[in-house]
């Protein structure tokens, strides 16, 4: 997903922390650990998440990532 996505003008603060809650405990699993990340700012109508000001969109991405892991690790079990 592109950062300006409009489909991301749809998530609000709830959201985004609902998924950043996703991120914490699928990253876990992989060892993966985002502490600090957090909702920050809107700007142009879009929530930003605290990776550094990243968009939306990367933790969207993130999540896919590991979605995708998760389902291959499960795999070869």
């Amino acid at each position: 997903m592109k950062p300006g996505d409009p489909r991301l003008r749809a998530f609000t603060d709830d959201h985004v922390r609902s998924l950043l809650g996703e991120l914490h405990e699928r990253g876990k699993k992989f060892g993966l650990v985002w502490p600090s990340s957090s909702t920050d700012k809107t700007m142009d109508g879009q929530v930003l998440v605290c990776f550094n000001t990243a968009p939306l969109s990367t933790l969207l991405n993130l999540l896919t990532l590991l979605l995708d892991a998760d389902r291959e690790h499960t795999c070869d079990s």
